[in-house]
């Protein structure tokens, strides 16, 4: 019953907290963000959220950074939106699977390529 719970906060967590660093969120290190997914601990402690983002990897981490100093900002945010006795603490953490799966794919292209010739 808990995992299903964890699972159903981490799809509210992931709709609300996009909402919040896209549009109300004022802070010029902040570039628009996607939200890919959410983990939250099993206690319904922590929350771990993962942000896809397109740039240099210096933008990126100060994006991050940010983030992370706004996390607070945000959980508060969420009191209103979300009816739960406890919110759980935000970790923002880059999500690299975009880049880690167009590195896969030039790789298979590199091999095909290599293949066919």
């Amino acid at each position: 019953m808990k995992r299903y719970r964890a699972e159903r906060i981490a799809d509210l967590l992931k709709e609300e907290v996009s909402e919040i660093i896209n549009y109300e969120l004022d802070d010029p290190r902040i570039q628009p963000s996607v939200i890919s997914h959410v983990k939250v601990s099993a206690d319904l402690q922590h929350a771990r959220v993962y942000v896809s983002l397109t740039g240099s990897l210096e933008a990126i981490d100060q994006t991050v950074k940010a983030l992370n100093h706004a996390a607070e900002y945000v959980r508060h945010q969420l009191y209103p939106r979300l009816h739960l006795r406890s919110f759980p603490r935000l970790t923002f953490t880059y999500d690299d699977t975009l880049e880690a799966a167009a590195r896969i794919e030039q790789l298979l292209a590199q091999t095909h390529n290599t293949s066919t010739e």
